[in-house]
């Protein structure tokens, strides 16, 4: 997303350097493409942590791109905010066009050399197309709230912070408009994310430790 502040902090760094050391000899063995994801609940730092893995990976020589889901919502920010409050049901994985961002993450392991792709301009409250090259590319990561759901995805990492936990982060990002509607928003967000917990490959607690579950 255009315009979307991401402050990668030391803790965010230091989860990436433990994932990618872990999965390093898998994503080097790989005969294609790999493709990641990082989930989790508003404001818990998957843009941080998508942007710390690609860092982590091109300290090592590996070139990555980090695809965000805020980029896939079916209408621009402002729009969207409208028909959440004008039908609650809108909230949920309707929202946004995941089949599109599993497409793209089956498309890179396919090998694709570009994908077309949205990108929200969040200022302006518009959506326009990039092409994202993938010459050179060898990990996709996918970061957004519902990225879980995503199929085309080798490795799956959940971040176990929920909304309360993750006020300050959200206050200091400072995209959303603060009122008891946006927190009832959340909340319906935290019942349908935190069942996404039990496809994770990797957890990374509220205090950033990092836990192997399957990888």
């Amino acid at each position: 997303m255009k315009g979307d502040v991401i402050l990668v902090g030391e803790e965010h760094q230091n989860a990436a350097e433990q994932i990618i050391d872990r999965l390093l000899g898998e994503i080097q063995a790989s005969e294609r493409r790999f493709t990641m994801n990082v989930a989790g609940e508003s404001g818990s730092g998957k843009s941080e942590t998508g942007q710390a893995l690609a860092d982590a990976l091109a300290s090592r020589g590996i070139s990555a791109v980090v695809l965000q889901q805020d980029d896939y919502y079916v209408l621009p920010p402002r729009f969207n905010d409208a028909a959440r409050r004008a039908n609650f049901l809108w909230v949920g994985t309707t929202e946004v066009r995941l089949d599109l961002l599993d497409a793209h993450l089956q498309a890179a392991q396919e090998g694709a050399s570009s994908i077309v792709k949205p990108l929200v301009i969040y200022s302006e409250n518009r959506i326009d197309e990039e092409e994202i090259s993938l010459d050179g590319v060898h990990v996709v990561i996918a970061e957004g709230v519902y990225t879980s759901l995503c199929e085309h995805a080798d490795r799956r990492v959940f971040i176990a912070r929920n909304r309360l936990e993750t006020m300050e982060h959200r206050m200091k990002r400072g995209r959303e408009e603060f009122d008891p509607f946006i927190e009832k928003v959340l909340e319906t967000e935290h019942e349908i994310i935190s069942q996404h917990r039990a496809v994770a490959d990797v957890v990374i607690s509220r205090e950033y430790d990092v836990e192997f579950v399957k990888a």
